[in-house]
Parts: C-alpha cells; sequence; structure tokens
C-alpha cells in the first residue's frame, strides 16, 4: 500500500496541549508561573523598565544639531593632482578622472585651486572652486559644469 498524505501523523510526544496558567491550583494555577509578589508578579509596570537603574533613553546622548539629509559629498581633485595626471592637458572629463584613479565612479566630482596647473586642459566636472577656474582659465584652458 502506498504512503499517502492524509496517513502521516505527528510524532508521539511532539504535540502537547498548551499549558493553561492560572486555573486553578492543579497545575500552575494559584501563582501562574509568575512567582510569588513583587513586581514581576503583577501586571504594571513597562516592559522597558529597568529595575530602577538609569533607562536606556536618559543614558544615551541627546541629539545635537542637525544632520542635512539632502547634503551633496563631493569627491575633490586638485589642480596639482590634474597636472600630475594629465602633463599632455586636452579635453579630461569624470570619466578619465575615474580611469587615472583620482576619483571613483558614480559619485559628483568637485575641482579645488590647490596647487598650479601649467598645461591648458578643458575640464567637465559636477563643481568648480573660483580659484581653480580663473587658474585654469589663466593656464589656457576651459572649465564646463556638468
Amino acid at each position: 500500500m502506498a504512503l499517502k498524505v492524509h496517513h502521516l501523523r505527528p510524532a508521539p510526544g511532539a504535540k502537547t496541549a498548551k499549558t493553561r496558567v492560572g486555573r486553578g491550583e492543579g497545575s500552575k494555577g494559584k501563582t501562574a508561573g509568575r512567582g510569588t509578589k513583587g513586581s514581576g508578579a503583577r501586571n504594571n509596570i513597562p516592559e522597558n523598565f529597568e529595575g530602577g537603574q538609569m533607562p536606556m533613553h536618559m543614558r544615551i546622548p541627546k541629539l545635537r544639531g542637525f544632520k542635512n539629509p539632502f547634503r551633496v559629498e563631493f569627491q575633490i581633485v586638485n589642480l596639482d593632482r590634474l597636472g600630475a595626471l594629465f602633463p599632455e592637458g586636452g579635453t579630461k572629463g569624470v570619466d578619465d578622472l575615474v580611469q587615472a584613479g583620482a576619483v571613483r565612479a558614480g559619485h559628483p566630482v568637485k575641482v579645488l585651486g590647490t596647487g598650479e596647473i601649467t598645461v591648458a586642459v578643458q575640464v567637465t566636472a559636477d563643481a568648480f572652486s573660483t580659484s581653480a577656474k580663473d587658474k585654469i582659465a589663466a593656464a589656457g584652458g576651459s572649465t564646463t559644469q556638468l
């Protein structure tokens, strides 16, 4: 005879009746597993009560200041780094900077004016500082903002 789903039964002892506490002194009746007296035997303390210890919500430091959820975090590239990476000049964009290993892909790039640049380079980036724009223009290059 083939075994079928309706022939299956749980193993003996696997299914036990739920313990009904507080239903007379036959089993778990009088104190219903709560012990005798004390706050644990009563039902009027909050579940996050810590026994008189300073509670977690009062221990942790309070929120100070403000964290702007819309802040844009730029990756920075300085002019001296641009000059070192591209000594021949030319038209360079964010993709070229990623290939050169100066920045990571997928994040906005800002060019800052630290250092000097001598080659004419046409740079395309997400942002430029004023000093970087001036120095690139003075070297014969141009800036294009994305």
